[in-house]
């Protein structure tokens, strides 16, 4: 006879793991999943933002990957539920930026932010629809290490553009709409994309994924 006082499994209230508090191997491998599932998000944010954002693409890039990687996110915490999942899956994506030729703050970010995501998911017991969400808007500027530096180190990475070959019309078109506006812009358009899209993964995982016993 079943409990009918047991918490139910669903979207908002998935599994948590209960064995011990170290992530095990299978965990480590669907981790490891989900962090290529999550690269080629980015790298399909990479190609709208080039082809539909015109000159404002590399800021605009973290919320259109947080836009539609949602359901990514969403599903890794359900399969996961323990705390360091989230944490890891961010320090692969800046793991993989840094060695790509980003600065050190991509990779800064990417362990800053998805720490604290997962400390605001471990909070709500990696169950709470609220903190799930907020954890998922955290996470998502883990990807601003890369553009940061276009506000806040501005020689650095005119530096670094000098020696890649970059001629002073290619640096001028890259900053010219580098200012306080498009920051604010940028970083607001994170959060707005990434609420859409945390809860967009929540109603996927909800009519789709737990249905075919995915989560």
């Amino acid at each position: 006879m079943s409990d009918s006082t047991a918490p139910r499994t669903t979207p908002e209230n998935p599994p948590v793991a209960s064995r011990g508090t170290r992530l095990q191997v299978p965990e480590l491998i669907s981790i490891g999943v989900f962090s290529a599932l999550y690269f080629v998000m980015v790298c399909v944010a990479t190609l709208v933002s080039t082809l539909f954002t015109g000159g404002f693409g590399s800021i605009f890039l973290p919320a259109i990957a947080a836009l539609i990687s949602g359901p990514v996110y969403m599903l890794s915490v359900a399969r996961v539920g323990r705390f360091g999942g989230i944490t890891v899956m961010g320090m692969v994506i800046g793991l993989f930026l840094f060695v790509s030729g980003h600065f050190i703050l991509s990779f800064a970010a990417s362990v800053v932010f998805p720490v604290a995501a997962d400390l605001i998911a471990r909070a709500g017991a990696y169950r709470g629809k609220a903190p799930l969400l907020v954890s998922y808007v955290v996470f998502s500027y883990g990807l601003t290490g890369p553009i940061l530096p276009l506000w806040f180190m501005r020689d650095a990475y005119v530096a670094s553009l000098e020696a890649r070959g970059k001629d002073a019309a290619y640096i001028d078109g890259v900053f010219a709409n580098i200012n306080m506006g498009t920051f604010a812009a940028s970083m607001t358009a994170i959060l707005v994309c990434a609420a859409v899209g945390g809860l967009f993964g929540m109603r996927l995982m909800r009519k789709h994924l737990a249905k075919a016993g995915l989560a």
